[in-house]
C-alpha cells in the first residue's frame, strides 16, 4: 500500500482503518504515516492524524521517537484543528514522559483556556492536563478554574467532561 495515496483517495473511518490495519506494529510504516502527519499539507497531516492516532492506541511504542513534535504540533497554533485534536486525544491513552509533563500541561491549558478552540480539543486537553496534574492539586485547582471561565463556550459534553474529570 502507498500511504500517501491511501490518504488521499478517501478520508473515511473505512480507509483509516485499512491504513491501520496495513500499518500495524511496523515502525517503518508508522515512521511514513508520521511523516504525513508532520508534513506541510494540511490535507495529508488532517488525514494523518486520525491514523495516527489509531495506531497509537494499539502500538503505543510506535509513538515514543515522535513524542517531541507531537507536542510541538499542540504548542502550534498553525497546524490543522484535526491534528490538534488527534494528538491531544492520543495522549489521553498513553503514559506522557516525565521529561515532557510540563511542556504537555502547558499546552493543554492553553488549549483549554482558548475559547475559540473546538469543544473537542479543549475536553480532550481537560483530560491530559488533569492526568498530568493528578498528584498535584494546586495545578488540578488551575484546571478547575479555567474550565469554567467560559461557560458560553462549555457544551454539555464539556460539562460532562469536566464532572467526570475534575468532579465538578
Amino acid at each position: 500500500m502507498d500511504i500517501r495515496e491511501a490518504l488521499l483517495a478517501e478520508h473515511s473511518k473505512t480507509q483509516t482503518r485499512k491504513i491501520v490495519d496495513y500499518i500495524a506494529g511496523d515502525a517503518v510504516k508508522f515512521k511514513e504515516l508520521m511523516g504525513h502527519s508532520l508534513g506541510d499539507s494540511y490535507h495529508l497531516s488532517q488525514r494523518a492524524a486520525g491514523a495516527v492516532t489509531y495506531c497509537a492506541e494499539y502500538h503505543r511504542e510506535l509513538v515514543k521517537p515522535y513524542f517531541n513534535k507531537l507536542v510541538e504540533q499542540l504548542e502550534r497554533s498553525d497546524v490543522h484543528v484535526a491534528v490538534r485534536r488527534n494528538v491531544v486525544r492520543m495522549f489521553q491513552f498513553i503514559d506522557i514522559p516525565k521529561r515532557y509533563e510540563g511542556r504537555v500541561f502547558d499546552a493543554c491549558y492553553n488549549l483549554l483556556d482558548n475559547p475559540r478552540e473546538s469543544i473537542a480539543v479543549r475536553a480532550f486537553a481537560l483530560t491530559v492536563a488533569a492526568k498530568v496534574a493528578k498528584d498535584m492539586p494546586d495545578l488540578l485547582n488551575e484546571l478547575l478554574l479555567v474550565a469554567k471561565k467560559y461557560p458560553q463556550a462549555a457544551s454539555a459534553g464539556f460539562r460532562s467532561r469536566c464532572q467526570s474529570v475534575l468532579g465538578v
